[in-house]
């Protein structure tokens, strides 16, 4: 389960890859920064969303359990991406990393982390494929 989990979140690194070319070429140029950055943020959550639905089934989380381990899983593989590879890959300072975090200057992207969490448990449940507790 969590292999596939793995190949799962692999799909919504790419997701997130492509959502930040649009944002940066096409949405940021006509929208500006702040609203820019909320729409790529609202898109990205939406494609997790889907990514979810589309594979909930074969990743098969047979509890709830299951699927909230998934949830934190792909938070913590997207986290060490966002801060390691943005600082050591793609060379961003850190203060301009945890900038793009700060809720208190309108940085919503806490909301993909939140998506990102509860997307498996949300699916799986709506799906109907997780066992209840006896």
């Amino acid at each position: 389960m969590l292999a596939r989990a793995l190949g799962v979140w692999l799909l919504l690194l790419l997701a997130a890859t492509v959502n930040g070319g649009l944002r940066e070429t096409f949405i940021i140029p006509r929208t500006g920064d702040a609203a820019g950055h909320a729409i790529s943020t609202i898109t990205l959550c939406a494609a997790i969303l889907v990514l979810a639905w589309l594979t909930v089934e074969w990743m098969a989380p047979a509890t709830a359990r299951d699927a909230w381990r998934i949830g934190a899983m792909w938070v913590a593989l997207t986290l060490a991406f966002e801060f390691l590879a943005g600082h050591y890959l793609f060379r961003n300072p850190w203060p301009r990393l945890l900038a793009d975090d700060n809720v208190l200057r309108g940085r919503i992207w806490i909301l993909v982390l939140i998506t990102t969490a509860i997307a498996p448990w949300l699916v799986a449940q709506a799906s109907g494929l997780l066992r209840q507790p006896a």
